[in-house]
């Protein structure tokens, strides 16, 4: 399934809006302005909660955690000694990892298990805001992949464009 993920440009925290490839909305990630850490919850279009995102503020690098129905359902973390790439585990309970990796740009990147690819990430390159198509091959967790793919525009890029 192909969806478009476009950060809001005037937004008090970090916002999102996720389409389908018609076009309609079918979620929307609200993040929290005035929070130790990021915190944001990812929607669906009536705004129901369907999972939060929570920055863990005391670990060596940057760490989130995805929640479903309060239980964490999955870790993302960047790894921190990697040249030419910026990688990321998704760290889900059982032997089903994902590892994320992308250009040097952090401009397109994947989701693997085991080796196979299971999502694409493209992102734009002349948009005012951080706009990505992404692709995710059927039978995995829209959700999680999604809101992995905001916490690693959250963390390769600050809120002025720059990259960390």
């Amino acid at each position: 399934m192909r969806y478009v993920m476009r950060q809001k440009f005037w937004s008090w925290g970090d916002d999102y809006r996720i389409r389908d490839a018609s076009e309609n909305e079918v979620y929307l990630v609200n993040g929290k302005v005035f929070s130790w850490g990021d915190k944001l919850s990812f929607q669906d279009p009536s705004g129901h909660e369907l999972a939060f995102i929570r920055q863990k503020l005391l670990n060596w690098g940057p760490t989130y955690d995805i929640e479903k129905d309060g239980r964490v359902v999955a870790e993302v973390r960047k790894h921190l000694f990697t040249l030419f790439r910026c990688r990321f585990t998704v760290d889900v309970p059982g032997p089903d990892d994902l590892e994320a990796s992308g250009d040097l740009l952090d401009r397109e990147y994947t989701f693997r298990r085991h080796g196979r690819v299971v999502a694409e990430v493209s992102k734009r390159w002349f948009s005012w805001t951080d706009t990505y198509g992404v692709d995710i091959a059927d039978g995995e967790d829209v959700v999680v992949i999604l809101a992995s793919a905001v916490i690693i525009d959250l963390v390769c890029h600050d809120h002025q464009g720059q990259q960390q």
